[in-house]
């Protein structure tokens, strides 16, 4: 018998949270042990449940995904898929996501969540399958990030940071006049 890769999805989004459940469940290899709608709950299920790979949204109540992240990788280390309208190729967050330790990320779409994460469902699984692999380790203090002479080590690269976004947008204005 197979050992399925044991998912904890996170997302304020409860049609997130259903939709990331189903694509997850349909997987032979993988089982969604829970979803939570926000940080402090998803602490709560990580201590309990013990996942293999939480997937992780950005934008949420009581505590936002990025300084979760950082708290769960200097406590308690474990493969995270980012998955957020925030996080695409270049984008600061995701940055900072990679950064602190996250395994991965795929762009939530912005429009048409539904059907866009069903398409994206194979991106998804695969990334989990990744991340189930992937060797994670505990963040260190900011004190130790400095090396033996005392200067702190480069930031990383910013040539990324300031890329625009390839989405174009249509605004139609309409008038009586008057």
């Amino acid at each position: 018998m197979v050992t399925k890769i044991r998912v904890l999805v996170v997302d304020d989004s409860a049609l997130v949270r259903g939709l990331l459940a189903e694509i997850i469940d349909r997987e032979p290899d993988m089982a969604c042990v829970g979803a939570a709608s926000d940080p402090l709950v998803a602490r709560e299920m990580i201590r309990n449940l013990d996942p293999d790979v939480i997937t992780l949204d950005i934008e949420m109540p009581r505590m936002d995904g990025i300084d979760f992240l950082a708290r769960l990788m200097r406590l308690r280390p474990m493969p995270v898929v980012m998955v957020s309208t925030l996080t695409e190729r270049g984008a600061d967050a995701t940055l900072k996501a990679l950064e602190l330790g996250a395994v991965d990320f795929v762009a939530k779409p912005k429009i048409g969540v539904a059907g866009g994460l069903r398409e994206l469902g194979a991106d998804i699984t695969d990334k989990i399958r990744t991340a189930a692999r992937a060797r994670v380790h505990r963040l260190p203090s900011a004190a130790a990030v400095q090396t033996a002479a005392g200067a702190q080590l480069a930031a990383p690269p910013t040539a990324l940071l300031g890329r625009l976004s390839t989405e174009k947008i249509i605004f139609i204005g309409a008038s009586t006049g008057g």
